[in-house]
């Protein structure tokens, strides 16, 4: 494992839960970074899905210094190469092509790609990448899939996202090659919308003493 995939590897594993954002409101992301903040969420991924997704992401690496915040569906190496001036601590996609993966081999910015199946995790780990985002986790065969490739995979690592909320995250959890999950059930779409920070803070401090290991 590179030097840039450890520092990802024991962030994700500390992080247990990385909540992915779709900010759709820019006066929306420094409240609900400190929302998420203050519910022990602390590893934040702002997706690239709206127009005010990289101005959100800069109000809240400057606003909420305690928020690590990554870029999250990196589609191509020019959306890597914005992930990377704005001075985000990582990025995530959602998938890979080979210039993707070209790219973010190439550069400074830990990177985790997207991978579905055992072809495209073999192309994520001969770049180098063997910390991935595994997506859509549950529409992708769930846990059983993911076991499935533990047994050709030793050495790879997940983060799962897709399907995955409060109720299944543990069992996520517990299998041994996963590092950490994503998913958007600690700020609801609907929270946000209507600024519900204190529910949003309720969510993270009671998914956190659920998941987060003493």
């Amino acid at each position: 494992m590179t030097a840039k995939q450890e520092k990802l590897a024991a962030l994700f594993r500390q992080a247990v839960v990385i909540p992915v954002l779709t900010i759709e409101r820019l006066e929306d992301a420094v409240p609900l970074a400190k929302a998420l903040v203050a519910g022990g969420v602390h590893v934040l991924e702002v997706t690239l899905r709206t127009p005010v997704a990289i101005p959100a992401a800069q109000a809240i690496i400057s606003g909420v210094p305690e928020a690590v915040v990554g870029i999250g569906t990196i589609l191509n190496a020019d959306d890597l190469a914005r992930a990377e001036a704005l001075g985000a601590v990582f990025g995530i996609s959602p998938g890979a092509t080979p210039d993707l993966l070209k790219a973010a081999a190439a550069s400074a910015l830990p990177f985790a790609p997207g991978i579905a199946t055992a072809s495209e995790l073999m192309q994520a780990l001969a770049h180098g990448f063997n910390l991935v985002k595994f997506f859509p986790a549950e529409q992708s065969g769930g846990i059983k899939a993911l076991r499935a490739l533990a047994g050709p995979f030793p050495d790879a690592r997940f983060c799962p996202t897709g399907g995955i909320g409060e109720a299944n995250a543990a069992a996520w959890l517990a299998e041994p090659n996963v590092s950490a999950v994503g998913g958007s059930w600690p700020c609801p779409a609907a929270d946000i919308r209507s600024g519900n920070w204190t529910g949003i803070t309720a969510m993270c401090n009671r998914t956190m003493k659920l998941l987060k290991p003493a």
